[in-house]
């Protein structure tokens, strides 16, 4: 498998740190920060990564809603969304808003990397 682009979305650093350094010791992805859902929305575009793992609660753009944004755009409709969050009852929303997984946090580092290998395909790169 080549390595796959993937873009972690947290306003928290240590989220971010911890999921990118999840990733990044399987070897098989590239990791791209983002802050906020403005920011992710942007770097989706420019990017297509094959998948974007997404905090529900952050400020000026949550999760849930720049994922509606991106499952309306065409160039970023079909890139899977796993959303990460500390409270389950934002499971069905999330959801709702296409994303494809839910994670609360804090999460297993190996079932981190098995949803994000079930979700990417050799068609998302």
């Amino acid at each position: 498998m080549s390595r796959k682009a993937i873009i972690a979305v947290d306003d928290e650093p240590d989220i971010r740190t911890l999921v990118c350094f999840c990733l990044q010791s399987s070897g098989d992805f590239e990791v791209l920060e983002a802050k906020s859902g403005e920011e992710a929305i942007t770097l989706a575009i420019a990017h297509r990564p094959a998948l974007i793992i997404m905090d529900v609660r952050m400020p000026g753009i949550g999760g849930i809603e720049a994922c509606r944004r991106l499952k309306a755009n065409p160039v970023t409709a079909s890139i899977p969304v796993i959303f990460l969050s500390a409270w389950h009852s934002e499971r069905q929303a999330a959801l709702d808003a296409g994303g494809e997984a839910f994670l609360l946090k804090p999460f297993e580092p190996t079932e981190l990397i098995a949803t994000v290998r079930k979700y990417i395909t050799d068609g998302n790169s």
